[in-house]
């Protein structure tokens, strides 16, 4: 079985800002200020609503019988709606288990109406069972399917007061978490033009994701101690074979943990 973990970053949608905010005119930075103060004085913070984001990175890791692959979909300078469809093709073609952190809350709503926007078509990932009976009672849409696996969302007990960050419970389990980026800074770096980092970064997400993702499956029985073992090391020999820097540093802080 295909398992996808993925993650998305984002940025406000200043194009959108412009229009319904009236904004024409104004630079870029203007416009997202204009919108997280609007979004400060409707909601008391910072964190716009969802279909204010735009999409500026995609990562995912894929464990299939081939191995495990660490990327970032399409390249830094790829425009929103090819990394979209890239990830729903990957669904298209491959029908994999996605697993992620808030996936339900964030990422995949998000992608909906950037999908919508963009025009992007994903059959498969909308199948609800009418032209598959396989995915009838189990498929991506539903909250209680294991198609789409939220880990917050389950761990949580699907208690909104019980959540955690993926940070908290990367450090809990002794995995090296956000690394000194976080979401926070993803408008800032693309403004100074670092789309690399921002990948980077949400490469480290995946990996985390990835890591707890295991744990989990530990905990409830579908890996054995040994086969956990088997995996961990798996993740350590991606990590050494790879010449990003970032990896490099996961792995220095993952293994300086006590």
């Amino acid at each position: 079985m295909n398992c996808l973990i993925f993650d998305i970053e984002t940025i406000p949608d200043v194009e959108l800002g412009r229009r319904i905010f009236a904004l024409e005119g104004l630079p870029d930075a203007a416009v997202a200020k204009a919108m997280f103060a609007r979004c400060r004085q409707e909601s008391g913070r910072d964190f716009l609503p969802l279909e204010q984001h735009r999409v500026v990175a995609i990562a995912c890791a894929l464990r299939s019988r081939e191995g495990l692959r660490v990327w970032s979909l399409g390249e830094a300078d790829s425009a929103e709606r090819e990394l979209i469809e890239r990830f729903f093709d990957g669904i298209e073609r491959f029908s994999p288990d996605l697993v992620s952190w808030n996936g339900t809350g964030f990422d995949l709503p998000v992608l909906h109406y950037r999908a919508l926007a963009a025009g992007v078509q994903a059959a498969r990932y909308w199948e609800t069972g009418g032209a598959d009976s396989a995915f009838r009672y189990n498929n991506y849409l539903s909250r209680f399917h294991w198609r789409h696996l939220d880990l917050m969302d389950v761990l949580s007990g699907f208690q909104p007061r019980a959540r955690a960050s993926l940070a908290d419970v990367a450090a809990l389990l002794g995995f090296p978490g956000k690394l000194g980026f976080s979401g926070a800074q993803v408008w800032d770096e693309h403004l100074a033009g670092n789309d690399v980092g921002i990948r980077r970064y949400c490469e480290t997400d995946v990996l985390n994701t990835y890591l707890i993702y295991l744990r989990f499956e530990l905990m409830r029985g579908q890996l054995t101690r040994e086969r956990h073992a088997e995996e961990l090391e798996r993740v350590k020999a991606l990590l050494r074979g790879s010449a990003e820097p970032h990896c490099a540093e996961f792995l220095r802080a993952w293994e300086a943990d006590p």
